[in-house]
């Protein structure tokens, strides 16, 4: 050991790192192969299916009572009225009330939700009587406070909850498909489909495939093993009786955490908490699209960035602390995949550097510069282990995706693999930072993601009217 030479230091260090990244890929492996064998039991026993509605009469469902939409809005100019504006249309039920918020320093995002309301009295403007932003959360409630004193007044209960975003397309046969499902759950989550954005493959394009895996089979299994199912935060759906208990038992004036920058998240494992059941549905139409929130999500690498730091923060750091590892065996299995994203960033970090420094080293080793050390037996089976997995992983990628977007975007999938990671390394760096500043008492903010695009084309024009 007196003996080596910086460089043969190197591939030692080149060494130690490889063995410890080996093992936790490993372990990712193990995790992601048990939820595969999951759904593809659930898939072969047919315990779980893919439903077929008609839209049309989905659409024109007459509700079972009065739906509230919340949607919360800072510094949304630029999308705010045309989603306001596709919901009316997507959503002609008599029976709903669109609830947006928006802050009183905010008169930009105040004159384009009063252009998407176009007099349409189901619109309700919500104005907070504080300047922005706060939190989302904080929002939120404003928009259930609102709610709360539209039910005094005309002395009647709003059946059920629905959040969107201020950028979404919702789907027009969702509503009564929720307000049909939301009969026997406290609950409702449809899936979350991203836009591909041609002006955007590799950034703004990279969620599809994330969000196609995970609300095709992550979710599905989470639901069949009775674990807790988060809320997405749109396209979800409330029974109003359960969010009232939910606000009570945190003595709070709503049910969204105002101290947590995932509210959605947390609000769906209270749920679970509270006894109520809650169901995830994947349905398609007779033209066999997904029933499904669809909207354009970041395209710059500091807004996905941003956007994924507070996932990442809300979910995997907060949520230690804030939920504990309390429930099922199930549900402790799933809380430890929400809480991996630190971890996992992590071992792609040195993931990488290995590449970086080990083919070097392979040409210095080559002409007899720098010994590397050998590989143990034990260590070339996890290598090999892990190749396979990565290639099973990169297969399951581009199967959900092209399931969705067809096969050029299932390719597209696999290339953007390096892409995805790097955004995931730098998300886990900012969240961790951000936590370690709420620690010292920073306060929490709503750090958001801010929208310039929409769907190329408005989702109700092509299949609604």
């Amino acid at each position: 050991m007196g003996h080596f030479t910086p460089l043969e230091w190197l591939a030692v260090v080149e060494h130690e790192l490889l063995l410890f990244a080996a093992v936790f890929f490993v372990l990712g492996c193990l995790d992601e192969l048990a939820v595969d064998l999951c759904y593809g039991w659930l898939r072969a026993t047919g315990r779980v299916r893919t439903w077929r509605i008609e839209r049309d009469e989905a659409r024109n469902r007459v509700l079972a009572g009065p739906a509230a939409v919340f949607i919360p809005a800072w510094r949304e100019d630029q999308v705010i009225e045309y989603t306001i504006a596709h919901a009316r249309l997507a959503w002609p039920n008599p029976q709903l009330r669109i609830y947006v918020g928006c802050y009183r320093n905010d008169p930009a995002t105040l004159d384009a939700i009063i252009r998407g309301a176009g007099g349409d009295r189901r619109v309700r403007l919500v104005v907070h009587g504080r300047d922005g932003p706060s939190t989302k959360a904080d929002c939120l409630n404003r928009l259930y406070e609102a709610l709360e004193l539209d039910e005094r007044r005309e002395q009647r209960e709003f059946r059920a909850i629905v959040l969107h975003d201020a950028e979404d397309m919702v789907d027009p046969a969702a509503l009564g498909l929720m307000d049909r499902a939301i009969d026997d759950a406290d609950f409702v989550q449809i899936p979350v489909l991203p836009e591909p954005q041609v002006n955007s493959r590799w950034i703004g394009s990279h969620y599809c495939a994330e969000f196609a895996e995970a609300h095709a089979k992550a979710m599905v299994v989470r639901g069949a093993l009775g674990a807790a199912l988060p809320a997405a935060g749109v396209g979800c759906c409330f029974a109003r009786p359960m969010l009232r208990r939910i606000a009570h038992a945190m003595g709070a004036v709503g049910p969204f955490s105002v101290e947590s920058l995932t509210e959605d998240y947390e609000l769906g494992l209270r749920i679970r908490e509270a006894g109520g059941r809650a169901r995830f549905l994947r349905v398609r139409g007779e033209d066999g699209r997904l029933v499904a929130t669809r909207a354009c999500f970041p395209a710059q690498v500091d807004q996905a960035v941003r956007q994924k730091a507070r996932w990442v923060h809300g979910i995997a750091l907060q949520g230690w602390d804030r939920m504990g590892w309390g429930g099922s065996l199930a549900d402790r299995w799933m809380r430890l995949r929400d809480r991996r994203g630190p971890l996992t960033a992590l071992i792609l970090f040195v993931g990488y550097v290995l590449v970086v420094l080990g083919s070097p080293l392979v040409v210095l080793d080559a002409v007899g510069l720098a010994r590397q050390p050998r590989l143990e037996p034990v260590l070339l089976v996890m290598l090999t282990v892990n190749f396979g997995s990565f290639l099973w992983r990169a297969l399951m990628r581009a199967a959900f995706t092209a399931r969705e977007y067809g096969l050029a975007e299932g390719a597209r999938a696999v290339l953007r693999i390096p892409v995805t990671n790097i955004i995931a390394i730098m998300a886990a760096r900012h969240a961790l930072a951000a936590y370690v500043r709420t620690l010292r008492g920073g306060a929490l903010r709503w750090d958001k993601t801010f929208h310039h695009a929409l769907p190329e084309a408005i989702y109700v024009g092509k299949h609604s009217t």
